[in-house]
């Protein structure tokens, strides 16, 4: 891997973690995020090294946990944050909030609250790829909890039978909601539910940003030469709970300091910084530095950002839902 490779990736993880860190902030002590608020702390490897692996013009989509996945394709940290506190500027103009983040220009289709609903969509996206006849494919991520629903059998089974371009990426942070995996699933090797429909899969380590993106890579690489839809399982951890109300009593005790310590993305990709690219900690200081002014710039903007009109209220309705819109 190249040194500006590795260097950006640290980059965009330590902006993610700081970034969520900014929300829970603006969440808990401030008041001014409202609703429903799903952190990505600890999970940030999965997004990056993945994401990190596509081409322009990909299609991603994700659930709710999603605000790591709009600052790796490219989002503005500004309007992401706008959209969380409800502001004009957000990037769907404040309409979609935490759980609805939603990108076109770089082909990141949100952000979808419906549990494993998106799955379905991310289908459809592939298949219009396919129809058309490009080489574009669909990275589409869940969480263990989407395994036991009707949308990712229904999903897998259509992507396999059609052949479709799609790389289901499965991010098992070991609980649905505050339910382990062991309690919900009479399958608890998640891997082989996705290789249950006749597609490639893998075990990946996703506290290991090279390991991810090269897995995602390989994955990528398959489903473009036609060899249909792909899975990978990526082994992660939430440091919060489900959602900003979740204190994470259901854990046993010690399980999230070891996780920490012992395998937290960020320190992991640091050491082989360190170790073997003779990057120096005045170097790595400097991007936290500058990640720490990043997101101080974006809570400014969107803390200053307006309320949305509210003759803009029925915008982007469609037609017929509340009588007639222009």
């Amino acid at each position: 891997m190249e040194k500006a490779t590795l260097l950006e990736w640290y980059r965009q993880m330590v902006l993610i973690r700081r970034f969520e860190e900014r929300c829970d902030e603006l969440y808990q002590l401030e008041g001014k995020i409202k609703g429903f608020l799903h952190l990505y702390i600890g999970q940030e490897a999965v997004a990056v090294g993945s994401i990190g692996a596509r081409e322009s013009g990909d299609h991603v989509i994700t659930a709710y946990r999603d605000h790591g996945h709009a600052l790796t394709v490219g989002s503005d940290p500004g309007r992401v944050l706008a959209e969380l506190m409800g502001k004009a500027t957000g990037v769907t103009g404040g309409r979609g909030g935490s759980m609805h983040l939603v990108d076109t220009e770089r082909t990141f289709w949100g952000g979808y609250g419906i549990v494993g609903a998106h799955l379905s969509l991310a289908v459809g996206l592939a298949l219009a790829e396919d129809y058309k006849g490009t080489d574009r494919v669909c990275l589409v991520y869940f969480g263990d909890g989407s395994t036991n629903i009707g949308y990712y059998h229904e999903s897998l089974n259509l992507a396999k039978v059609w052949n479709l371009p799609v790389i289901f990426i499965l991010e098992n942070n070991k609980y649905g909601m505050g339910t382990s995996v062991e309690r919900a699933s009479a399958e608890t090797d998640l891997l082989k539910k996705g290789m249950a429909y006749n597609m490639p899969g893998r075990r990946v380590d996703g506290m290991n940003v090279i390991e991810v993106y090269e897995a995602t890579t390989a994955a990528i690489d398959a489903a473009r030469k036609g060899e249909g839809p792909q899975f990978l399982e990526m082994q992660t951890y939430r440091y919060e709970g489900h959602s900003i109300g979740d204190r994470t009593r259901y854990r046993p005790q010690g399980e999230l300091d070891q996780w920490r310590d012992e395998k937290d993305p960020i320190a992991t990709l640091q050491a082989v910084l360190l170790n073997d690219y003779d990057v120096t900690e005045d170097e790595l200081l400097a991007i936290q530095n500058e990640v720490m002014a990043e997101v101080d710039a974006a809570a400014k903007f969107a803390d200053e950002s307006p309320d949305p009109a509210l003759d803009s209220l029925y915008d982007h309705i469609y037609p017929g839902v509340i009588g007639e819109v222009n």
